[in-house]
């Protein structure tokens, strides 16, 4: 199923697709629950959106569906307030039923496929919110990404996803089984089709305040990007605002727009600003140069 995007309420004309140009396809994912996918994804979406590009939204985590329900709250909020918000053009990937595995894998490459197609021939840009867990949904996408952003909170927890650590000494050790997946799919295209995926690791929901933990992940993450080739980009900062701003579908981008009741704070315009950085990090095709609007 997908829906038509909309230019967004400012007036500001969609460029369309560039002749030649394919889209790029983002891929927010890891394999590990509660480290801000979602909210990433969908930041990421409407910020792309708001500098006129047209952004196709793929959710593959088919048990819980957040980014899909984020969406969906965008849509609601819209048309309680007859709101004309950018909304992306979105394909929803149901799971197979079939019993047997080779089947099964096979009917979900199919349908994959098919959505990737599809959003391909309109998009600029494609966001596919990968799901916390290693299925196959999420190694086609690792596999297809031209840029892949894994959001890792501040903790070691969050650090096992990527490799183990030393308990005694902190020092890093060998890669985690996430990481060699998408060393595996970096690999294979680098073979197949002679160019990179781009992997950008974030530090997300960080803490205000410095502390000896936050250091040591710091270092360890700088240690393993060196060793494992992933770019290490600046991220969010723990905020309130990102748990209220899902039930209402909206952004941090979104809270100048008429009809919005969540009062707009210095502490909101910093959060922009840790969005620009992201996208001026991620030196995404088309972008470079542009200036941001917001």
């Amino acid at each position: 199923m997908n829906e038509t995007a909309k230019p967004f309420a400012s007036g500001l004309k969609l460029p369309g697709r560039g002749a030649g140009q394919p889209a790029h396809i983002i891929v927010v994912g890891n394999e590990k629950g509660g480290a801000g996918k979602s909210t990433v994804a969908m930041h990421l979406v409407v910020a792309l959106m708001r500098m006129g590009r047209v952004v196709g939204a793929i959710d593959l985590d088919v048990r819980q569906r957040s980014f899909s329900r984020y969406l969906a709250n965008r849509k609601r909020w819209c048309e309680t307030y007859q709101a004309d918000l950018p909304s992306p053009v979105e394909e929803i990937i149901e799971p197979s039923v079939e019993r047997h595995l080779d089947r099964a894998e096979a009917e979900e490459g199919e349908r994959f496929r098919e959505a990737i197609t599809r959003l391909k021939g309109q998009c600029d840009f494609i966001v596919i919110d990968a799901p916390g867990s290693d299925t196959h949904y999420s190694r086609l996408a690792h596999a297809a990404a031209d840029t892949i952003i894994t959001p890792v909170n501040d903790s070691f927890i969050d650090f096992d996803l990527l490799a183990e650590i030393d308990p005694d000494t902190f020092q890093v050790g060998r890669p985690s089984l996430y990481a060699e997946m998408v060393w595996e799919c970096r690999k294979k295209r680098a073979q197949r089709e002679k160019k990179s995926i781009d992997w950008v690791v974030m530090r997300n929901r960080v803490s205000m305040l410095d502390a000896r933990n936050k250091r040591r992940v710091g270092e360890g993450l700088k240690k393993l990007s060196e060793r494992i080739g992933f770019r290490l980009a600046p991220g969010f900062a723990e905020r309130v605002i990102y748990r209220e701003l899902f039930p209402l579908g909206l952004t941090l981008l979104d809270l100048t727009e008429d009809g919005s009741t969540v009062p707009f704070t210095m502490s909101h315009v910093a959060a922009r600003q840790e969005l620009r950085d992201l996208l001026i990090m991620l030196k995404l095709p088309s972008l470079a140069g542009e200036r941001i609007p917001f």
